[in-house]
């Protein structure tokens, strides 16, 4: 089951995930509250992995369709705190590439600023 719990910090929405990105009925969850934040013009998002042990094919679709829309809407989606396990399976589908990924949170709402 994956939970979420959204945060403003410094004018940058972050969400924080825990547990595993597996799709079903907690996609659609996360899918309707970024859908949320662009609707309220709040484009500018971290998500904070540091809480996800397993993401599979869906999981990782997620994540791509979520970058689409919110560059779509002028934004941007920066991954920040992936486990090692996490940021391996990034590396192999060549997701790293794709991603803006920070070791934190804070670099990430950092890298905002620039």
């Amino acid at each position: 089951m994956l939970k979420f719990k959204k945060k403003t910090s410094q004018g940058v929405a972050v969400i924080f995930l825990e547990g595993n990105m597996m799709g079903g009925p907690d996609a659609s969850a996360l899918n309707e509250q970024l859908h949320e934040l662009v609707g309220k013009k709040q484009t500018n998002v971290v998500v904070d992995l540091s809480g996800v042990s397993l993401i599979n094919s869906t999981g990782l679709g997620i994540l791509i369709n979520s970058l689409t829309m919110i560059r779509g809407a002028g934004g941007e989606l920066k991954l920040a705190s992936p486990s090692e396990k996490i940021l391996h399976l990034l590396e192999v589908t060549k997701l790293h590439k794709v991603f803006d990924i920070h070791k934190t949170v804070a670099s990430a709402i950092q890298a905002f600023k620039k």
